[in-house]
């Protein structure tokens, strides 16, 4: 029997395709809006770089930075809700909270365009924090309530939906800088997405949010993977505990890679603007090849819980080499292999799953892993920014390698607690 969800699940991958783009597009316009919050230094921003003063340098980074500075708005914005809408969208349903997470991201991106100063713009990057946890606490457990016997491969695909935009828009950007238009029509864009998308949620059909696990699977065919059973009762103090820090870790990988790959591209490695804007492609390619390849893996071959384990481990390596050998073609190669590792979908199977630990209440399941995602949200464009200055932006990767690899213990405490209470064998495989 053909599943009826694949049309409302169309719509909310759309929702995140937007979000993608939304989630690097301030990082890639930092010049254009640290110019527009800076009246005072926008001049600076015209000149030839490799004729101005060290002040006038000194000057540049320091506008830089106030857009980092607005970044943390987006995480104190998810920190904020994500707990309160995972618990209500279990309660009202999950098509509320996925049109209102919309619009919400549409005055995120517009209010930015309009902001004159910093503190202005960071009042909307909060909102724009406070739309990413809409979404995600409608969108999520919908997806697993929507393919209960396929929940793995219905959150990665969202990573798919992420990185299309990630890798579309650094196009998009490129084109806006060599015909030298405004480049808010890159945000514009996006709004217009989003405001159809949301007109179209309205008429979709989403499954019955009250259903038990047992009975959303007797709705489907029976001859699909199901969920595993536990064996024994989970115990919060030990997965749970590694479950909401992975949350933490998982989110702070990629998310330093993504805010700085582009200025540790052009800083460190030497590269020129328009190849620095390459880099962040590789990336999103990256990304797209490992969400498509993931989700085949875990869907019939490999448990979800060794990607959490395997991929952390690969970032781990690569941000080492980049560190001890930042190069243009490391920086690209890099990029692809990060966006593979580290944005190809480790948060999104991570919290699948702890929902197979802890399967009572996804929403608000969900609302305690992402909440130490936007920790993590929240805390990065400091951390970048502090080490960047008092170290240098060579320095970060080594901090993110430093990220990963605690992910990366904790992820096999998981594998451990796995087979315990599954009760399964040492095999990687699902067969």
């Amino acid at each position: 029997m053909k599943n009826r969800y694949w049309g409302t699940a169309s719509c909310l991958y759309i929702n995140y395709f937007v979000h993608g783009m939304g989630a690097i597009i301030l990082g890639l316009n930092i010049d254009y809006l640290a110019a527009q919050f800076n009246p005072q230094s926008a001049y600076l921003f015209t000149l030839n770089k490799e004729v101005l003063t060290p002040v006038q340098l000194n000057l540049i980074s320091e506008a830089k930075q106030s857009v980092y500075n607005v970044m943390m708005g987006l995480g104190i914005g998810r920190l904020l809700v994500l707990f309160i809408m995972g618990s209500l969208s279990d309660r009202l349903g999950r098509k509320p909270f996925i049109v209102l997470g919309g619009l919400f991201y549409i005055g995120f991106l517009l209010g930015i365009l309009v902001s004159p100063s910093v503190q202005i713009a960071f009042m909307f990057a909060i909102l724009g924090g406070i739309a990413n946890s809409t979404l995600d606490a409608g969108t999520y457990p919908a997806l697993m309530e929507a393919f209960p016997k396929s929940p793995g491969s219905a959150s990665i695909l969202i990573k798919a939906a992420i990185a299309a935009g990630q890798s579309l828009l650094p196009i998009i950007i490129g084109m806006i800088m060599a015909n030298q238009v405004y480049y808010g029509w890159s945000f514009i864009f996006c709004c217009v997405i989003l405001a159809l998308n949301a007109l179209i949620v309205f008429k979709m059909p989403f499954p019955n949010h009250k259903l038990t696990p047992e009975q959303e699977l007797e709705n489907l065919e029976k001859n699909e993977k199901t969920t595993p059973v536990l064996k024994q009762k989970a115990n919060f103090w030990i997965e749970g505990i590694c479950f909401i820090i992975i949350g933490f870790t998982s989110t702070a990988t990629f998310y330093l890679v993504s805010s700085c790959l582009k200025d540790f591209s052009q800083t460190v490695a030497g590269m020129d603007s328009s190849g620095a804007v390459q880099t962040f492609s590789s990336y999103g390619i990256g990304t797209l090849a490992s969400v498509f390849l993931t989700s085949l893996l875990v869907k019939s071959l490999i448990k979800p819980v060794y990607i959490v384990v395997f991929y952390p481990l690969l970032s781990t390596i690569m941000l080492i080499v980049m560190y001890f050998n930042p190069t243009p073609a490391l920086c690209m190669i890099g990029g692809f292999v990060l966006g593979f590792t580290a944005a190809g979908g480790v948060l999104q199977l991570a919290l699948t799953t702890m929902a197979e630990f802890f399967p009572s209440g996804k929403g608000k399941v969900l609302g305690i892993f992402f909440t130490s995602s936007s920790i993590a949200t929240a805390i990065i464009p400091f951390l970048i920014g502090w080490v960047s200055t008092n170290f240098g932006l060579r320095y970060v990767m080594l901090s993110d390698a430093i990220i990963a690899g605690i992910g990366t213990i904790l992820a096999i405490i998981v594998l451990m607690r796995y087979r315990t209470v599954f009760n399964v064998s040492h095999t990687i495989t699902d067969k």
